[in-house]
């Protein structure tokens, strides 16, 4: 019975058990044809069945084990596949967007600047504050007279080294500037009162067409005035049915033409005991080009006069080819005390030429009736006799100064 049993055992009459526990007919698995090959081999040997069971379910767990290694690995694989190029996407992107922020960045300051360029260009720029001029204006309809008050000056700015000025006005209609008047110096200050008037002769009927030009200057003795500011009305613009009393800013001013002339240093000397009036030609600078290679001949002549009269005449040596001459040239007239408020000194620069007539750069009139720095330093000669007295002075046209002498007959 036992051996019966033993033999039953072995006989495949039990083997159709197997099968319901080691397969699964529509099932595909990468072991399949391994788990053929190693049930085929159980056969052959001789072991209980529940023997047989354990080791088939035991084989079954390691295939499904190493199946579930291997699809494991695949999915980390794909993750990691995909996170790397998520990786890369990212780095990409962040590379395009680092990129795309500098450029914009740089393109965003680039505007900034343009935007700060074009507000800073479109900005106003802030005037230049020159001071005021505090005038009054009346028209005399029975003298045919334009009448022109210089009361004062405010705020101007400190033109000497000393944090002030010494300020004086220039006034004269354009365009025929025939007739200039200047105001007294005021000294170191910049709040100057002047309380001046002129009168200008000029008929109503003409006065529409002319500008009334009010230049502020800085006196200077020993160099050019500047130029402070100025106030420009045009005579077209003015309602002369009342008078006129106002402020008005200052202006830069532009450079008058006769500036171009040239300028003058010369000395003037009286001494009352002798009778004597000295005048030295110091030197003069920047003078007008009067030949075709762009320079002067220029020599001095001066003119004792009175009433419109010439009494004694001389005149400086030639200095060829500059614009720049250096004299140092004196010449005495004998004047004396009782006339000497009564004479004037014209001073002309002429270019010497060999051929043709000589032409008159510049010119000015020194006298007791002479008019602004001329004037001034005339009395200031007076007022230091037996001391000499230099100055600069700029060259005025000769037309204009010559006017000036005809109106003194």
């Amino acid at each position: 019975m036992t051996g019966n049993n033993r033999v039953a055992l072995s006989t495949p009459a039990n083997q159709p058990h197997l099968p319901n526990v080691t397969t699964t007919p529509n099932q595909k698995h990468p072991g399949d044809n391994s788990l053929n090959k190693f049930m085929s081999e159980l056969h052959s040997i001789h072991l209980p069945s529940w023997a047989i069971a354990a080791v088939c379910i035991a084989s079954l767990c390691l295939v499904l084990s190493c199946a579930m290694c291997v699809w494991k690995k695949c999915l980390n694989k794909k993750d990691k596949d995909k996170e790397t190029d998520k990786k890369k996407m990212n780095e990409k992107s962040k590379g395009a967007y680092d990129t795309e922020m500098d450029g914009g960045y740089t393109e965003m300051m680039k505007d900034e600047g343009n935007k700060e360029t074009e507000l800073s260009d479109n900005e106003p720029k802030e005037e230049e504050k020159l001071g005021r001029l505090h005038f009054t204006l009346d028209y005399n309809f029975t003298e045919n007279t334009l009448v022109v008050g210089i009361l004062q000056a405010a705020e101007l700015p400190a033109m000497d080294v000393g944090g002030s000025s010494d300020p004086y006005v220039k006034l004269y209609l354009l365009p025929d500037k025939k007739k200039k008047f200047e105001t007294k110096v005021h000294r170191k200050t910049l709040e100057p009162t002047f309380n001046e008037t002129f009168t200008f002769k000029v008929p109503y009927t003409e006065l529409g067409g002319k500008t009334l030009v009010m230049t502020v200057y800085d006196f200077d003795r020993f160099s050019k005035h500047d130029a402070i500011g100025v106030v420009k009305i045009p005579m077209s613009s003015a309602d002369f049915s009342q008078s006129l009393q106002e402020w008005r800013d200052l202006q830069r001013a532009e450079k008058e033409e006769n500036e171009r002339l040239g300028d003058i240093c010369l000395s003037l000397r009286y001494v009352p005991t002798a009778g004597k009036l000295t005048v030295v030609i110091l030197e003069a600078k920047n003078l007008k080009k009067m030949d075709v290679g762009g320079l002067s001949d220029p020599y001095v002549k001066i003119h004792l006069m009175q009433n419109g009269k010439r009494l004694k005449k001389k005149k400086t040596t030639i200095k060829k080819n500059t614009l720049n001459p250096y004299y140092n040239e004196s010449f005495s007239f004998e004047v004396p005390c009782e006339h000497i408020e009564k004479v004037q000194i014209a001073v002309t620069v002429l270019d010497y030429d060999k051929i043709g007539k000589n032409d008159a750069i510049g010119k000015v009139l020194l006298g007791g009736n002479s008019t602004g720095t001329e004037q001034r330093h005339w009395a200031d000669m007076l007022a230091n006799p037996r001391r000499p007295i230099a100055q600069w002075h700029s060259l005025q046209p000769e037309d204009e100064v010559n006017v000036l002498i005809s109106n003194k007959k």
